[in-house]
């Protein structure tokens, strides 16, 4: 992969909200991924586990030998070039949707972070408190600032739920779903090959479908930041 190449997937991020880049990692560096995802412990309070979803919030702290196997050179580059030289994980979450799962997720944006604590402060709010982990939604500069990876685990499709998202809605701040203007607006569906990753913005509305193909989507969702919060907040997964 050239560095020309990642300033064209740059670009698209800006504009559109969301970039697909595939090949990232080898078949070799998803198994090893998935061997050690397959011997982990899943009665921890942190793990979600019904038919439709098994998720992993805090993921990254929760099974931290994966780290050097998620960070490899192409990601760190990624990181480096089209996110820029300060940013940092603030959140991660494994998602693993069963090849029989009804789970869907309507049209939305990630609009809270992750943080130590629940504090007052001027243009943080609300707040939802899950397990003793604490989330807000915080002033719209710091929601732009934010880019996620999704690592894809298994060829991913309209079928077994690929984001569907609208191009160009992270510019126009909070977008609240039931306005979505469909004479204005149009969705794309992101298809993402086994190995590869999808940039997003988080103020970009996506949402998926239902499985319909009998086959697994697992992601591991990872948000950056180089934002600075105010003093008395931490972000709750920050790691350099």
């Amino acid at each position: 992969m050239s560095v020309k190449n990642l300033e064209l997937y740059k670009s698209h991020i800006l504009e559109y909200g969301f970039s697909v880049i595939n090949g990232i990692f080898s078949d070799e560096e998803v198994e090893r991924i998935i061997h050690v995802l397959e011997g982990i412990d899943t009665s921890k309070e942190n793990f979600r586990k019904s038919e439709d979803l098994f998720a992993i919030r805090q993921f990254l702290k929760e099974i931290p030998e994966i780290k050097s196997l998620i960070f490899n050179d192409m990601i760190q580059r990624v990181i480096k070039e089209v996110f820029g030289e300060k940013y940092v994980v603030v959140k991660s979450i494994y998602f693993d949707k069963p090849e029989t799962s009804n789970w869907y997720v309507a049209y939305h944006q990630d609009l809270t972070i992750s943080v130590d604590k629940k504090v007052e402060l001027q243009g943080f709010g609300p707040w939802t408190t899950k397990q003793n982990q604490f989330a807000v939604q915080p002033p719209l500069t710091i929601l732009e600032n934010i880019y996620t990876i999704r690592i894809h685990l298994d060829d991913t499709d309209e079928n077994n739920g690929a984001l569907k998202v609208i191009p160009g809605s992270h510019t126009k701040g909070i977008y609240r779903p039931e306005t979505i203007d469909w004479t204005v607006e149009t969705e794309n569906i992101c298809k993402v090959e086994r190995g590869g990753i999808m940039l997003m913005k988080p103020l970009t509305l996506h949402g998926s479908n239902r499985t319909t193909n009998g086959k697994k989507r697992r992601v591991i969702h990872i948000e950056f930041s180089d934002s600075e919060l105010p003093e008395q907040l931490n972000w709750s997964e920050k790691t350099h």
